[in-house]
């Protein structure tokens, strides 16, 4: 049988919880459901499982906005990190709603009807099921869960020992004692190394190019002075919240409009924890800070392994590999037990599921993103995407807001559709990602990326307090999001309870 829902939600990550307590919080009346292809709460949270996992923004941003993060630590392990999502889920009482082991195929939406219809597949039967709901809600994130980007390396073949990458860690890997080389020089490998020196025999990072690093103190000063004045969990949360989208804010715009100043800062800091006579080359990239983003190391741990000796980092590119290990373009080789191939994710919108309107085969690569979360010409459709530049989940509440305000208006009003149109002129060659960071991973996913606008609302400039203006304060009913009602006839379906 179809089951139906006014709202259906693709992700059970923060995103899809975030985006479910919206709905309960702000009394939309909905009834819901989330579709998730794993069989636990968390998204990114629950798969990634290598050592020394954890958040690279602070908690006190990284944390929902509605529900205060306990703690003082500026950054958070993972397992912490899906715990707290799983008791959000809990308290607002998400969990129930959530339909474990589902992966989205397909989704298509009849504008007759006005109304989706998603083909789901049970991945354990290989049974599939039908959904049908009013709004649709992508909080899937845009990476591929089942591959990260691997490339092939020269030689690797000949390689005797075991290679492996972070987005599917082995859960009996024995490093001990063994020589490990960490191929990649991004917030995965600058969390690796310290979490692997102390067991391994030796942990070298092969970086083709350095990343910018900041070391900041593992505690959050002003949350732990808040916590020993006995301030209020929810009071604390708010100071400390907003102090910190400030200073995010302040270093992106320091680094975009005084580089040479942020690069001056940066490297300074590096040499007080290293010490005068280290090689700046191995921690100078080419591009300006900000330009991708920045690797927090907390309390610098990379660099106290650094001074150790107990790791090493080397800036060459690989010529090939070798039975013992790695031959780089220099002529140094690297010998390894274990070779980590740290080298990023593959992007990938919606989970691979196929979209269409009326059977027509939609590319979302081919619409430009509306205040960044809605899409021209795609009714009813809502899609989350985080910052690059700050915390994923500021702009997940405010996209989970925005859409409770829609919802709304359809309420109050009877109304059946949302939508959005493009102008020409709107359209910008920028994918919705691209105009901010030049990361590896958002140049290869640029082809799969929706793009963004040129001007106004369609533009995306990564600023929260801009986007809080136009979702959280501006008008809905701006002129360019528009609503209709259609006559639908009323066919027999089983609901779900509502929020």
């Amino acid at each position: 049988m179809t089951q139906h829902v006014d709202v259906l939600i693709i992700g059970a990550g923060l995103s899809g919880i975030g985006a479910a307590c919206h709905l309960i919080r702000e009394q939309t009346g909905s009834t819901y459901a989330i579709l998730e292809r794993r069989e636990n709460i968390g998204g990114t949270w629950d798969l990634f499982k290598y050592p020394g996992i954890r958040s690279d923004s602070d908690m006190l941003t990284f944390g929902f906005g509605f529900r205060p993060w306990i703690g003082t630590k500026v950054l958070a392990d993972g397992a912490s990190i899906r715990d707290y999502v799983e008791e959000t889920a809990k308290e607002y009482g998400v969990t129930d709603h959530i339909n474990f082991g589902r992966k989205v195929v397909a989704m298509d939406f009849d504008r007759a009807r006005a109304q989706w219809t998603v083909t789901v597949l049970i991945e354990a039967t290989g049974a599939t099921e039908t959904w049908t709901a009013n709004v649709l809600v992508g909080a899937c994130g845009y990476y591929n869960y089942d591959k990260g980007y691997r490339p092939t390396f020269p030689g690797e073949v000949d390689f005797r020992g075991q290679i492996v990458h972070p987005q599917h860690w082995p859960e009996d890997l024995d490093y001990s004692g063994k020589k490990v080389v960490v191929i990649g020089s991004g917030a995965t490998a600058i969390t690796l190394i310290p979490s692997m020196a102390p067991t391994a025999g030796h942990v070298t990072m092969l970086q083709r190019s350095p990343t910018w690093i900041q070391a900041l103190p593992s505690e959050d000063p002003v949350a732990k002075g808040l916590k020993l004045a006995r301030v209020p969990d929810q009071i604390a949360y708010k100071i400390g919240r907003a102090r910190n989208i400030a200073l995010q804010r302040a270093s992106f715009q320091l680094s975009r409009t005084n580089p040479k100043l942020a690069k001056k800062l940066f490297l300074t800091q590096i040499r007080l924890q290293l010490g005068k006579n280290v090689d700046l080359r191995h921690f100078t990239p080419s591009y300006n800070p900000w330009d991708q983003r920045l690797c927090v190391v907390p309390n610098g741990d990379l660099f106290k392994v650094l001074k150790s000796g107990k790791a090493d980092i080397v800036t060459d590119r690989i010529a090939t590999f070798t039975e013992k290990g790695i031959v780089t373009e220099s002529g140094r080789e690297l010998e390894a037990d274990i070779i980590v191939s740290a080298t990023g994710l593959n992007v990938q919108i919606l989970g691979g599921a196929t979209m269409s309107i009326d059977g027509e085969p939609v590319k979302l690569n081919e619409t430009v993103a509306y205040k960044s979360v809605l899409y021209s010409d795609i009714p009813n459709f809502l899609m989350i995407l985080g910052y690059t530049n700050a915390s994923w989940t500021l702009k997940a509440d405010l996209a989970a807001s925005y859409l409770c305000r829609v919802l709304e208006i359809m309420r109050k009003r009877d109304y059946t559709t949302f939508e959005v149109h493009a102008e020409p002129e709107d359209f910008a060659e920028e994918s919705l990602m691209g105009g901010a960071l030049t990361s590896g991973y958002i140049q290869r996913g640029d082809g799969e990326m929706p793009r963004q606008g040129a001007r106004g609302a369609w533009k995306v400039v990564n600023n929260y307090y801009r986007d809080r203006k136009l979702m959280h304060d501006a008008e809905i009913e701006d002129g360019v999001l528009q609503f209709s009602k259609v006559d639908i006839p009323v066919e027999p379906v089983s609901k779900v309870a509502s929020a």
